[in-house]
């Protein structure tokens, strides 16, 4: 891996532009992902407070695994590793359903 802060010399300039390039849309494309994972917590959220107003459990076993095999398809379709976007939607689960145990424990108080 090549740090743009080293001086190398046997790097055609060319190349340091190109990865110049690669790594500003790889940084733009995480600041999506950032903005677009807090948008979904915020949705998430509201969920999680209309679950608590109607006793509902934080989490839905059901609707997980649909939205892991949807996730998982949709992988598929976009030549993404199936097993890597399972991991990373099963993680996200497991934040959310955090975040509502937290609000449910917080209306019993």
């Amino acid at each position: 891996m090549i740090n743009e802060d080293t001086n190398v010399t046997n790097v055609p300039p060319e190349y340091m532009d190109a990865m110049r390039e690669f790594r500003e849309s790889i940084d733009n494309i995480d600041a999506a992902l950032v903005f677009m994972l807090a948008e979904r917590f915020k949705v998430t959220q509201k969920v999680g407070h209309y679950k608590n107003k109607y006793n509902l459990p934080p989490a839905d076993p059901d609707r997980e695994k649909k939205q892991i095999e949807r996730l998982r398809a949709l992988a598929l379709e976009a030549n993404l590793d199936p097993e890597f976007s399972e991991k990373f939607l099963q993680f996200i689960i497991h934040e959310v359903i955090k975040h509502h145990e937290v609000i449910r424990d917080e209306s019993d108080r």
